[in-house]
């Protein structure tokens, strides 16, 4: 995850257990989960609008979770 935070405000991800594996709170950007029933992209688009409107309000080393409806 080191990697991926430098430079970005966000990560983006699928991984729905990612809050279980590492310390969102040590890192410096927010983590937004796609919470999609699979990663195929016809799944995936689904809750892009909404991760679109929460970009507004994203706090560093906080995790939103955004789930397909």
């Amino acid at each position: 995850m080191s990697l991926a935070t430098d430079g970005f405000d966000a990560l983006v991800t699928v991984d729905r257990n990612l809050a279980c594996q590492q310390n969102v709170k040590a890192r410096p950007v927010a983590v937004v989960v796609l919470d999609a029933t699979s990663v195929k992209v016809s799944a995936l688009l689904r809750p892009i609008p909404r991760s679109e409107s929460a970009q507004t309000t994203l706090q560093p080393q906080t995790l939103v979770r955004i789930t397909a409806a």
